[in-house]
């Protein structure tokens, strides 16, 4: 599984439609709003990068609006239809090191 960072949290990339996943432009989006969350998931609409936390229900944070298990009904209900997304999970064991 690949690994990316940022700021200096390590991230898994779980799912990458299409290879669309740029990190660079997640770089500049990426903001301390999305520390405490679990997922993160990026989805494309006209060329514009979008993002999205998801916690799994040990989370503090954890709310039906942000359910990891939701995640499909999201992209259906939310996103541009059949549109590139990428999934990305925290890696808690680095954090704990």
């Amino acid at each position: 599984m690949k690994e990316i960072k940022l700021d200096e949290k390590k991230y898994l990339i779980l799912e990458n439609k299409n290879e669309c996943l740029n990190l660079e432009e997640l770089q500049e989006k990426y903001t301390d709003y999305f520390y405490d969350f679990d997922y993160i998931l990026g989805d494309y609409a006209y060329n514009k990068l979008r993002l999205k936390g998801f916690c799994q229900k040990n989370n503090p944070r954890f709310n039906q609006i942000n359910d990891i298990n939701t995640k499909d009904n999201y992209l259906k209900e939310l996103c541009a239809y059949n549109c590139n997304y990428f999934l990305i999970k925290k890696d808690k064991e680095s954090q704990k090191k």
